[in-house]
C-alpha cells in the first residue's frame, strides 16, 4: 500500500503553496499600505497552511496497522 497517498499529497503540497503566496500577497498589500501591524488574514492564512502541511505529514508517516 505504499505510496496509496501519494496523489493526496501532492494536492496538498500544491494547496499549501498556494495560501503561503497568498499569505504573502497580504503581507506586501498591508506593507504597501503603510500597515504597521500584521493583517489577520496573513494570520489565518499562515494557520491554515500549517494545518495542511501537518496532513502531508500525517499522510507520509508509514502504515503502522498490519
Amino acid at each position: 500500500m505504499a505510496g496509496e497517498f501519494d496523489d493526496i499529497r501532492g494536492r496538498l503540497e500544491a494547496i499549501a503553496e498556494e495560501l503561503a503566496d497568498l499569505a504573502i500577497v497580504r503581507l506586501r498589500e498591508s506593507i504597501d499600505a503603510g500597515g504597521n501591524e500584521l493583517p489577520v488574514d496573513e494570520r489565518r492564512l499562515t494557520r491554515a497552511r500549517r494545518a495542511v502541511e501537518k496532513a502531508i505529514g500525517l499522510l507520509a508517516e508509514p502504515d503502522d496497522a498490519q
